[in-house]
Parts: structure tokens; C-alpha cells; sequence
């Protein structure tokens, strides 16, 4: 006869505490951020104008073709010089943002220490003067001095030919406002010349960037040209204020706008130079 044992209350208790507690809630994870309305209507926007474009041509040219061969391959030849023309524009526009964003990856990696022999290795590699540094610096274990070397070689070429591209636009600056009696056309001139240099002063360091590019250049190099010209401005003012002769105003005037000129693009290119190096 077996007997029957009789569970205490307080076990009772126990186990129905134990089964009673809570589980492990789980870990909620955050939604990762995902691309904006904006950049996903324009995405859809080139799709759409794109892809009706080329299935506007690609029915054009079977139309061509069925009227005569020699038809249809020309319109053919016609549609792939067209569309490769623009895929080769689109890729020039997007090279030249690549290059600037690397400028800023390099310029970052450069500042880590962990990274910086990689960054420093690469960088020389693209620049021809920095290919005799590359046993330098795999031999260096100082960061400091490897920025240091850098600096003093690649990076003080690199500056004074941004340099000397800076005075060769500042005699052109010198002479066309001599030679040029408008202001307005003054202006234009001044405008073009600095994109111009800007351009030159990209190509040094490697980049070939295009009208976005460009743009993308000037935005960063505009702070510091708009505050020298400010300060040109003011100068030229003040210069202008102190000539009480109106033959040696004109003369003096005339002489300062061309000063002032000449010294915006020698400013613009070492802006330039700074916004192209990786070197901070």
C-alpha cells in the first residue's frame, strides 16, 4: 500500500511563485533610419524619366527598322552616341563628388592613429613627388612624425604649386581690370577666373571634379573668400577715401581694385589647396 504524502503549503506556495514569475522580455531593436521622402521621389523621378526615354527609343528604332535596315541602324548608332554621351556626363559629375568625399575619408583616417600608416600609404601613392616617401613612412611608428613628413614634403609641393597658380591668376586678375573699364564686366571676369583656379588647384591634388564637383568645392572654399573679400573691400574704401585729387582717386582706385583682385586669387587658391588636402 503505498502512502501518500502530503505537500507542505509553503512548497506549494514556492512553486506557484516560481511559475508566477515574469519571463525575459525581449530586446526591442530600433528601427533602423531608412532614406528620406525626398531622395526617394527623385530616385523614382529619374527612374521614370530614364526608363520611358529609353523605351521611347527603343520603340523608335524598331519602327526605323522595320521601315529600312540602314534606317534602323542608324537611328541606333544616333540613340547610343546620345545615351552614352549622358551616362559619361553623369559619371564625370559623380567621380568628382567621390574624389571630394575620399579627400574627407583620407583626412579622417589620417587623424586615427590606428589608420593613419594605410591612409598615408595610399595617399603618397597617387601623388607622383610621394612615391620616394613610402619606405619613410612604413618605418616610422610616430603618428606625429608621420604627419610631420608629410606636411614637410607632399603637402609643401602641393601648396606652393597651388601657389604659383594663385599668382599667375592674380597678374591675369591685375590686367584684365586694368583693361576692362566695367565693373560689372569686372565682376564676371573675377568669377571665372576663380572657378577656373579652383579647377586648377583640384587637379593638383588628383581630382578632376565637374559642375557639381565644383560647386561642392566652392561651398567649402566660400567662407574663406568671403571673408577676405570683405576685408579687400573695406581696404579699397578706405584707400579710396584718404586720395582728395580726382586724377590720382581715379589712378589709386583703380590700382587698389586690381590689388584687390589679384590678392582674392591668391587666397582662393590656398583655400583651395586647403580644401582639396587631406593634410588638416
Amino acid at each position: 500500500m503505498s502512502e501518500t504524502r502530503i505537500t507542505p503549503r509553503f512548497e506549494l506556495e514556492g512553486r506557484a511563485i516560481q511559475r508566477l514569475e515574469p519571463e525575459t522580455l525581449p530586446v526591442l531593436v530600433e528601427p533602423a533610419a531608412g532614406i528620406g521622402g525626398v531622395p526617394l521621389a527623385l530616385g523614382g523621378t529619374a527612374v521614370l524619366l530614364v526608363g520611358l526615354a529609353g523605351l521611347g527609343t527603343a520603340n523608335f528604332v524598331a519602327d526605323q527598322f522595320l521601315r529600312a535596315a540602314w534606317l534602323g541602324w542608324m537611328t541606333l548608332g544616333v540613340a547610343g552616341i546620345g545615351f552614352g554621351l549622358i551616362g559619361a556626363g553623369i559619371w564625370r559629375e559623380l567621380r568628382g563628388l567621390f574624389g571630394l568625399r575620399h579627400v574627407d575619408d583620407l583626412r579622417a583616417r589620417l587623424a586615427d592613429p590606428a589608420r593613419q600608416r594605410a591612409a598615408a600609404l595610399e595617399w603618397l601613392a597617387s601623388l607622383p613627388e610621394g612615391t620616394g616617401l613610402l619606405d619613410s613612412v612604413t618605418a616610422i611608428n610616430d603618428p606625429d612624425a608621420v604627419l610631420s613628413l608629410l606636411r614637410a614634403g607632399p603637402g609643401a609641393a602641393l601648396r606652393g604649386r597651388a601657389e604659383a597658380l594663385g599668382r599667375t591668376a592674380a597678374l591675369q586678375m591685375v590686367a584684365a581690370t586694368a583693361a576692362i573699364p566695367s565693373p560689372a564686366l569686372d565682376g564676371l571676369v573675377v568669377a571665372w577666373r576663380g572657378t577656373r583656379l579652383v579647377r586648377q588647384v583640384a587637379g593638383l591634388h588628383g581630382l578632376r571634379p565637374g559642375l557639381l564637383g565644383t560647386m561642392s568645392l566652392l561651398r567649402r572654399v566660400m567662407t574663406s573668400a568671403a571673408s577676405v573679400a570683405a576685408m579687400d573691400f573695406a581696404a579699397d574704401t578706405a584707400a579710396r577715401a584718404l586720395l582728395s585729387n580726382p586724377l590720382l582717386q581715379h589712378l589709386a582706385g583703380d590700382m587698389a581694385a586690381s590689388g584687390v583682385a589679384a590678392r582674392r586669387m591668391i587666397v582662393l587658391a590656398r583655400a583651395t589647396d586647403a580644401a582639396c588636402s587631406p593634410l588638416t
